[in-house]
């Protein structure tokens, strides 16, 4: 059994030393066909379908810039608030891999499209800004399957309907310390992509995925230690348990005296280890040189001023937004920008509401609640978020009790229906006929006779509980407002 990151190095040894984190985030654009072809980018196809001459590599072929993958390229960048090079160039980077038929990859080297942007982010109760080196195109490898088949043990199959998916890659500043401001940069930057439609960050389909480039030095240096760098994590809890024990594994190497070597490493994470992949490599390996197939990429003034315009709310001026204007704890703010979607239902909703605060508990308990247990997403939801406002201005109204309005709600979940369509199918609209009412009241009163002799002795408070009998005994239906007021002339 391998050591634990605690094991290997103790609290107190890795509190001398500083971490010292840079990240590379893949993500895949969402595009419909690929970025130098026309074949589909769709999941889940068999294997080898979705290819052609110029993803397969075959001679003769010649790669064509999809327009489409440049304008999210770019809507990814300003949402990272990247400088966009008014001309960029593609070039060749040559490795061997089985999965790569062409023999190099497409990419961007010393002129990428974007630079110089940043990400802010809170972690550990403090505010950091985390630099973004640049962000560039390039086109995805192919897939090694390893496993699954009845000779896996002794032959790897090469699937290749990846080949040519259009991705980023945003490089960022070695200026994260701590597996937390990684985690919380992470999170910035995939909601930055989707808020943006750049893309569905869905790392269980590959597209998003994160390479970790990690060394230590002793608190107070300036000298940067020997990095590792662990690829293909992907996922954000990897991500966290790969730094914490990779920080663990180098602290502990320092103070036994023995260099940490530069390398490329794997997160087993069943084990919850790092483990040698390959020493690392260094850009003259990769024999850089423009690809002579594209043409300089140039984004016109007009172009680039055209996408700025149509670039929607990020997440966090929304978050600013929504606790200014709607006066929402930050908590709640940060709860409903995790996307654009749930921002752009509860903003709905609270407008039909007119209650904004009555509208995001609603959003963020209830409603959360039920689609989690179905397991839907918030654009899956049978409550309109028109209908969820409707119900929140009925209870913000004192048109509905708390009570009534949960058995309403589960009502409109599981049909579909609006409130008003439910309460008048059910009979459950809310009773305020005085007649009606003042028999269930004299009925309350005649039996809590204890209750009413306190309530006229001085203890107001009592008549809460009497009107909650009221409200009982009419399953909710009644109007508070005008079941205290009959109550206080009843007892007067």
């Amino acid at each position: 059994m391998p050591l634990s990151a605690t094991e290997m190095a103790s609290p107190e040894a890795i509190a001398r030393y500083e971490a010292v984190i840079g990240l590379e985030v893949h993500a895949q654009l969402s595009t419909a066909t690929k970025i130098f072809c026309g074949c589909p980018t769709s999941f889940g196809e068999p294997p080898n379908t979705n290819v052609c001459p110029v993803c397969l590599g075959l001679p003769g072929a010649l790669p064509v810039l999809n327009r489409w993958a440049v304008e999210l390229a770019i809507k990814g960048a300003l949402a990272l608030h990247c400088r966009i090079r008014p001309v960029s160039r593609f070039a060749r980077k040559n490795y061997f891999y089985p999965d790569l038929p062409k023999g190099y990859q497409i990419s961007q080297y010393d002129e990428p499209f974007a630079e110089a942007g940043y990400v802010d982010i809170e972690a550990g109760g403090e505010h950091r800004r985390i630099g973004v080196t640049r962000v560039h195109m390039e086109d995805d490898a192919g897939k090694s399957v390893h496993e699954g088949f009845q000779d896996s043990s002794r032959a790897s199959y090469v699937d290749l309907n990846r080949s040519g998916t259009p991705l980023i890659e945003i490089v960022s500043e070695p200026d994260m310390r701590t597996s937390e401001e990684a985690y919380a940069y992470l999170t910035e930057v995939k909601q930055a992509l989707q808020f943006t439609d750049v893309s569905t960050c869905d790392m269980e389909k590959g597209h998003l995925r994160c390479d970790a480039n990690v060394s230590v030095r002793l608190r107070g240096a300036e000298k940067l230690g020997t990095k590792a760098e662990i690829k293909n994590l992907n996922s954000f809890r990897f991500l966290k348990e790969a730094l914490d024990y990779e920080i663990a594994r180098q602290v502990a190497l320092l103070d036994n005296g023995e260099p940490v070597q530069q390398e490329t490493r794997l997160y087993d994470p069943d084990r919850g280890v790092t483990a040698g992949m390959r020493s690392k490599e260094h850009a003259h390996d990769y024999r850089y040189f423009p690809e002579p197939d594209l043409v300089p990429l140039r984004i016109s003034e007009d172009w680039l001023a055209g996408i700025e315009a149509a670039m929607p709310e990020l997440p966090a001026a929304l978050r600013a937004r929504f606790i200014q204007v709607y006066g929402l704890r930050e908590y709640d703010a940060s709860v409903l920008t995790q996307t654009r979607a749930l921002s752009d239902y509860f903003e709905t909703a609270a407008r039909v509401s007119g209650d904004p605060k009555t509208a995001a508990n609603w959003v963020i308990g209830d409603l959360s609640g039920a689609l989690k247990a179905a397991g839907r997403e918030i654009g899956e939801s049978p409550v309109t978020a028109k209908s969820l406002g409707e119900l929140t201005r009925m209870i913000a109204a004192r048109e509905l009790s708390g009570k009534l309005a949960k058995e309403v709600f589960a009502k409109m979940f599981s049909s579909g229906d609006s409130a008003a369509v439910v309460l008048d199918r059910e009979g459950l609209r809310q009773i305020s006929d005085t007649a009606a009412l003042e028999k269930v009241i004299g009925d309350v009163i005649a039996a809590s006779a204890r209750q009413v002799e306190q309530y006229r002795g001085g203890k107001t408070t009592v008549l809460n509980y009497l009107v909650g009998q009221v409200m009982k005994a009419t399953r909710g239906q009644a109007s508070v407002t005008v079941v205290t007021d009959l109550l206080k002339q009843k007892l007067g």
